[in-house]
């Protein structure tokens, strides 16, 4: 048994080691790119045939890595600050599909995650499945009560695998981080963070079903849109089962039936609602594309696989409206002070380049707003942003992604819908919505109550403050000087000086004590001499080496946005 356990860590070690090379080899291939400008990795470790590929190559390369970096693809095609155009249409590209797994697996899954027997849950379950994708499978199934439904089920060990990914992605972020431009402008880390915590998201089936319920309940006003419902009683972690969607895909709805049937209210409450859901319930779905979506028979918007779902803070939400609305109405030196307020000004931010460029973009919108969408506006702002020296949150490129997604469902539902003065409409009813909001009776009454605490306690305690000045006991206390660094650096200073001084005591003690002829000596010299000698050697190149290695050095001043 021991031998047997030594066999399969040997085992995991070795494939471990495998898949980090494979992985580097991948970075190294496209280490010019752009897609990851600066990093350098060992060339040892790769083979010298390998030159930087193409695009769609990219694409091709990162979907053969496995189901980690399909979703890692998805999401980086969010990110123009990382990835140069060409790349992320490439990604965007991409298509999540993979080998099916053999029918008795999948029973097993659902039956140890449901606990009961599949035929005790279902009627019918086809054993072919609708579709299957790197992380999951999704089969059709019937219920006792004849309801169809469809039940997602996740691949077995998917998330090993995917843990085992994101730890050798964690060492090569934070290597990036510290030694590449690009890495602290970007921070790979913090990013890679977030993307972990969107993928252990995406494996839990339970929150992709509160999500298609909450989804389900803030898209309520738009009758042509519908969300399918998640069959508690048949949910867990690995396993989903939701009402069955029948239906055609938004790309693949014939001329015909576009003709017959007018596509245009599904495609206005798409935009309408997808907006609701970002500005007023603060939730982005940053994946709203033609596979996502199915138009039903009965002349609805079927929206499904919530998986993805990012959280926008109410202030942050705020600030998005802002930028988003000024852009619309062509403002755009608020577009600019909006960006600059919620994004992180780097130490070569240039201020007077993004005015200038953000002014210029927002003015080729105005000019060809029929032709221009507002993600690729939103998009090329972060681009911009990068450029400037300006790190943007992650919400703003999801934002723009989104509405990138959103022009092109709609263009295929409605081709000669007008976008701009739809989106313009709606935000108005949004902007309003929320001024209602902030002058409802619980809102001013809550303001109400702070006035009062402020009239109430103010004047006693600005009594205080006037009664400590006029007794001369007023004090003011600076706190947080012994967390600092400064005396850590004091202390440092202090013990160099110590540590030079009595080197240097030691290297004049040792040259006295070479004129003093003594019976021990080694190698020719008096032995004490020596011994100093060598001792006074050691603390200099000590010092040395402290000081090259452990300095701290002046790191990259960043400054934040007015919160």
């Amino acid at each position: 048994m021991d031998r047997a356990d030594e066999d399969r860590r040997a085992n995991s070690a070795t494939q471990g080691l495998s898949r980090r090379a494979n992985i580097l080899r991948f970075l190294f291939r496209y280490r010019n790119s752009g897609v990851f400008a600066g990093l350098t990795l060992d060339p040892t470790v790769v083979s010298e045939d390998i030159g930087e590929g193409s695009p769609d190559q990219f694409a091709r390369d990162l979907e053969a890595l496995g189901p980690t970096f399909v979703k890692l693809g998805q999401l980086l095609s969010t990110r123009p600050d990382i990835v140069p155009p060409a790349y992320a249409s490439a990604l965007e590209r991409m298509q999540e599909h993979a080998a099916p797994i053999d029918y008795e697996r999948v029973r097993e899954v659902v039956e140890s995650d449901l606990g009961v027997r599949l035929s005790k849950a279902f009627v019918e379950f086809d054993t072919t499945p609708l579709g299957s994708a790197s992380l999951a499978q999704v089969h059709r199934a019937v219920l006792h009560d004849g309801t169809e439904v469809a039940v997602k089920v996740q691949k077995p060990d998917i998330r090993r695998q995917l843990m085992s990914d994101l730890e050798v992605l964690r060492g090569i972020a934070n290597a990036a981080d510290r030694l590449t431009k690009v890495g602290r402008h970007v921070l790979f880390a913090d990013w890679l963070t977030e993307f972990s915590k969107i993928m252990m998201a995406e494996l839990d089936y339970v929150a992709e079903a509160e999500n298609l319920e909450r989804f389900g309940d803030h898209l309520a006003p738009f009758p042509e849109l519908w969300v399918p419902q998640p069959i508690w009683d048949l949910t867990s972690r690995r396993v989903l089962t939701m009402e069955l969607v029948v239906g055609t895909k938004v790309n693949q709805i014939s001329g015909v039936r576009r003709t017959e049937e007018s596509m245009e209210p599904l495609a206005a409450a798409l935009i309408c609602g997808y907006l609701d859901q970002v500005f007023v319930h603060g939730e982005i779905h940053a994946d709203p594309h033609p596979g996502n979506l199915r138009v039903t028979h009965d002349d609805r918007l079927a929206i499904f696989d919530l998986g993805m779902i990012a959280h926008v803070p109410p202030r942050q939400r705020d600030r998005l409206l802002k930028l988003l609305f000024a852009a619309v109405d062509g403002r755009g030196e608020q577009v600019a002070e909006e960006a600059i307020s919620l994004s992180t000004r780097l130490d070569d931010y240039d201020e007077q380049r993004f005015l200038r460029e953000i002014g210029q973009l927002i003015s080729r919108y105005a000019a060809h707003a029929a032709s221009t969408s507002e993600g690729t506006v939103v998009t090329e702002l972060v681009r911009i942003a990068t450029a400037c020296g300006l790190r943007t949150p992650p919400e703003l490129s999801l934002l723009g992604k989104t509405l990138l997604n959103l022009d092109t469902v709609s263009r295929s539902l409605s081709p000669g819908l007008p976008v701009k003065p739809l989106l313009e409409e709606h935000l108005q009813r949004v902007m309003r919505a929320r001024l209602r909001k902030s002058l409802s009776s619980a809102n001013i009454a809550s303001e109400l109550m702070e006035l009062q605490t402020l009239m109430r306690d103010g004047p006693r305690k600005l009594t205080d403050i006037l009664s400590l000045i006029a007794s001369n006991r007023l004090q003011v206390r600076m706190m947080g000087l012994e967390e600092s660094r400064l005396m850590e650096n004091l202390q440092k200073i202090a013990n160099r000086i110590s540590a030079g001084v009595v080197t240097a005591a030691l290297i004049l003690a040792s040259a006295q004590m070479m004129r003093i002829e003594t019976q021990s000596r080694l190698w020719g010299y008096p032995t004490i001499a020596l011994l100093l000698f060598l001792l006074a050697v050691g603390l200099g190149l000590g010092i040395v080496i402290s000081a090259w290695l452990r300095d701290r050095r002046v790191g990259k001043q960043e400054e934040r946005g007015p919160q």
